[in-house]
């Protein structure tokens, strides 16, 4: 899944370099908490070049597209279970326990993983992964958030963001670093329990959260803790507005136990702050991210490059790109705004997946033909469909690949892109072909279009990252009246977890069933939709305090005029109420 940034402003980063000489307390706290978000960006990033691997040592999994993604998905399963439970959790027994929990269920996902025989004990791992994934995606940013000083709140909550895409880079790092080793997807997947293990006992030595201490009546131990945070001068109207918060927030609490979902929807500004909330959510699941994320190593051998290795190496560049385009979002999302940020991210995701469809149109329709001689060139190892076939003669590498997944397709020695060998897919058919120093290809075939897939896979993360990646979570964060924010979050974030899950589940399938050009085209259609929608239902929040946000949802929930700041927008006076569309 794609992890969200909160919003923080460089002023905000220079005075969080600052802290960091003047009280490295608080950094180890943020960093301490936030390999939680670490942990959630490795799972994500790790099971992309794992599944390689899974597949060459569990034919089963080869073979059935099915399994490849539930050993994906499960894990997402895991994470919605996970989130829905944690912030229970996280209320009943303090956010330092609900990480350590996380990281406990995190080590154990990945012994049982590394250790697996089968792909039923693998799938069990994923899923105590995904449960600790889904708990750290709510306690790790929550403890940072009321363990910060104010004034770098921002800053230090970004943290978590930056440490998810570095997680995700790290892990394509790691996948290269073990591609020799024996064992490799063992060694890809078991590594993840030094983190969390490592994570366990920073935990252990570090206090619990002063807001949550606040709330349980430990008001002598959360004063201490705030006297190590905050300056001397500070620390007194501090612990003063955080007992005055508190007390609000379980009044409001309180309040808040007697909405049901009904009010919620009947309440016209909390109705249209959902509309605006969790269509951003789904929609940056269903423009394709996490097919990206997940399968990028897969996409990119589609694209025509055999090698795992270098499936590897090329989509660590593109987790690269992921990370960097989390940075740039920091710079860009209070100069243009929300909005305008939306757009243009969508706008460029648009172009990309033009890219990639039209590109792998052309791979499938022009891939390599079957040659009869250099099939025949391999003892009886040929593919029992192509033996038996009316036409040989019309076979070209894809239909040889699509006959069955018992065929694979072996590269011609001279070039590639010449007419090849259709020979059954197994380990002494692959060992005949690249002992001949030809390629071996049995998820794609040769093109000469595939760096035009790379091109269009880079363009894609660099246009989405600063904007569809990290928007949708701050405008989540402003948009909802505060007596609703913690029921509101809640129901966008697991709309988010559950269409990562039906994604994350389809996507090979779809690849199967109608090619991986019409799949990214089907993505193409949908942008377009989440094109319409930005334009229409989300408002801009850039600069505005949340009662104004209040007041715009009020006054309309339709908005063509995109390019209108935010200033110009609270400019409309009420009395326009009447003629606006409910």
């Amino acid at each position: 899944m794609e992890g969200g940034v909160p919003e923080a402003d460089v002023s905000a980063f220079r005075e969080c370099l600052s802290l960091s000489w003047k009280n490295p307390y608080v950094l180890r706290l943020a960093f301490s908490a936030g390999i939680g978000g670490f942990l959630f960006g490795y799972d994500t990033g790790v099971i992309s070049g794992a599944l390689l691997y899974i597949r060459d040592d569990f034919k089963e999994v080869d073979r059935k597209t099915w399994l490849q993604e539930a050993i994906v998905s499960m894990a997402l399963a895991g994470a919605i279970i996970g989130a829905s439970v944690g912030g229970w959790i996280n209320d009943r027994f303090g956010r330092k326990k609900a990480i350590v929990l996380a990281d406990t269920l995190f080590f154990i996902g990945s012994i049982v993983m590394a250790a697996s025989i089968n792909p039923a004990i693998l799938i069990v791992g994923r899923v105590f992964v995904g449960l600790g994934v889904g708990m750290a995606s709510m306690a790790s940013p929550l403890y940072i958030s009321e363990a910060s000083p104010t004034r770098v709140r921002g800053a230090l909550v970004s943290l978590n963001g930056f440490l998810i895409t570095g997680g995700q880079f790290l892990s394509y790092v790691i996948n290269l670093a073990f591609t020799s080793a024996p064992g490799t997807w063992r060694w890809m997947l078991g590594v993840a329990a030094v983190p969390a293990f490592t994570q366990i006992i920073l935990m252990m030595l570090l206090p619990e959260s002063p807001r949550w201490l606040f709330r349980k009546g430990k008001e002598e131990e959360a004063k201490e803790i705030l006297r190590r945070i905050y300056p001397p001068q500070d620390v007194e109207d501090e612990i003063n507005a955080l007992k005055e918060s508190v007390e609000m927030e379980v009044n409001e609490a309180s309040a808040s136990d007697k909405v049901s979902i009904m009010k919620l929807l009947k309440t016209k500004t909390v109705r249209r702050g959902l509309y605006a909330g969790m269509g951003l959510q789904i929609f940056q699941q269903f423009v394709g991210i996490n097919t990206v994320m997940y399968y990028s190593p897969t996409i990119v051998q589609l694209a025509g490059f055999a090698s795992n290795r270098v499936a590897l190496l090329l989509s660590l560049v593109i987790a690269g790109l992921n990370a960097f385009g989390s940075i740039l979002s920091i710079y860009f999302i209070d100069k243009t705004g929300r909005k305008k940020l939306l757009l243009f991210s969508l706008s460029g995701v648009v172009v990309s997946l033009v890219v990639l469809t039209v590109v792998f149109h052309e791979t499938t329709t022009h891939s390599p033909m079957v040659s009869t001689i250099e099939t025949s060139h391999f003892n009886n190892t040929t593919c029992p469909d192509y033996r038996t076939a009316l036409n040989p003669a019309e076979w070209d590498c894809m239909k040889c690949l699509k006959a069955s997944p018992e065929c694979g397709f072996c590269a011609s020695r001279a070039n590639k892109l010449l007419p090849g060998a259709c020979l059954i897919s197994n380990d002494t058919s692959q060992d005949q072909c690249q002992n001949e120093e030809r390629l071996w290809y049995t998820r794609g075939c040769p093109s000469q279009y595939g760096w035009l897939a790379l091109i269009g896979l880079g363009l894609y993360i660099i246009f989405f990252s600063p904007g569809m990646g990290t928007v949708p979570w701050v405008v989540n964060s402003e948009i909802y009246p505060l007596r609703y924010r913690g029921v509101c979050g809640g129901m966008a974030s697991t709309s988010n977890w559950v269409s990562n899950l039906i994604v994350a589940q389809s996507f090979l399938s779809l690849t199967q069933a109608i090619g991986t050009s019409y799949t990214f085209m089907v993505f193409i259609f949908i942008t377009i939709a989440a094109i319409i929608f930005v334009i229409i239902f989300v408002p801009e929040t850039k600069g505005l305090p949340i009662e104004e946000v209040e007041n715009m949802l009020e006054r309309r929930s339709l908005n063509f005029r995109f390019w209108q700041t935010s200033h110009d927008s609270s400019e409309v006076v009420p009395k326009q109420k009447n003629h606006q569309s409910v």
